[in-house]
């Protein structure tokens, strides 16, 4: 999901600067009615900075990360993965590639747009509602969100001044098959993990699974 350097001109790292930032802040002022989820915004930005260096490939135009996005957000909430997102990219751009920086919130863009998008049609129900958390749902979940993802790198692409053939997107759009198929593992791993210990005060205090249902 990074843009690689060079693809986006300034104006429109601009434009993406604005949004982002207005989109970020607007939720910055949620976060701070409840303080006990700077903690899990904190855990989502160092996870995410591990997840994406433990797993990345240069694809045409843009990478294949492991992102662990559903993982994040079903057991440390919206709004921590959501500021996670732009965190953990400015963690990874800090420490170990700088020259991501200048794209931090176009990157940002293409993480938050899809989170809230899942999180907007399906996500929200599981806590607010007490719905029952099950594989299709994961999965479901995972196809939105990875659908969303390269439909956002797909539209930098259509903005950015470098001509960029289709099947170069194509071929990066087709590599997130793999997250799809490996992520609902790991996140229905992590969550049931989870569940088993959440009366202990430590996943109270770091983690969002007391509201989640998982189906039997």
């Amino acid at each position: 999901m990074h843009i690689e350097p060079g693809y986006i001109v300034q104006s429109k790292i601009m434009l993406a600067n604005v949004t982002a930032s207005g989109l970020l802040l607007g939720y910055a002022r949620e976060l701070i009615k409840r303080p006990g989820d700077i903690i899990r915004t904190v855990l989502a930005s160092v996870f995410f900075t591990l997840f994406m260096q433990s797993f990345h490939y240069t694809i045409g135009p843009s990478e294949l990360h492991f992102v662990g996005a559903m993982a994040m957000y079903l057991t440390l909430g919206f709004i921590p993965t959501l500021i996670g997102f732009a965190g953990g990219l400015l963690l990874q751009g800090l420490v170990f590639s700088p020259w991501d920086l200048p794209q931090l919130a176009v990157n940002s863009l293409s993480l938050i747009l899809p989170l809230l998008t899942v999180h907007y049609t399906i996500g929200r129900n599981l806590r607010e509602q007490g719905a029952s958390l099950n594989w299709r749902q994961i999965v479901k979940m995972d196809v939105m969100y990875y659908s969303g993802v390269t439909i956002m790198v797909g539209f930098w692409l259509l903005m950015s001044d470098v001509t960029t053939p289709f099947a170069a997107w194509a071929a990066f759009a087709s590599s997130y098959v793999l997250l799809v198929i490996v992520e609902p593992v790991v996140t229905y791993t992590a969550v049931r993990l989870l569940k088993h210990y959440e009366q202990h005060n430590w996943v109270k205090q770091c983690f969002a699974v007391a509201e989640l249902k998982l189906a039997k």
